[in-house]
């Protein structure tokens, strides 16, 4: 029973530290400076006012 309970520890820490590094995967790729002017363009895009397509109408 304790070589159970080693083997799942062993596995819960290892999914802890695959998780905590593809955290900081997303983060380090989110704030790099090659996606800034993507993401200002991309978080603009609510406040811009809508285009109504041609030929119909605008609700």
């Amino acid at each position: 029973m304790h070589a159970i309970d080693f083997d799942l520890n062993t596995l819960r820490s290892a999914v802890t530290l695959i998780s905590l590094l593809v955290f900081l995967g997303i983060v380090v790729w989110a704030y790099a400076r090659r996606n800034r002017e993507r993401f200002e363009d991309l978080g603009a895009l609510p406040l811009m006012d809508d285009v109504a397509p041609e030929g119909g109408r605008h609700e």
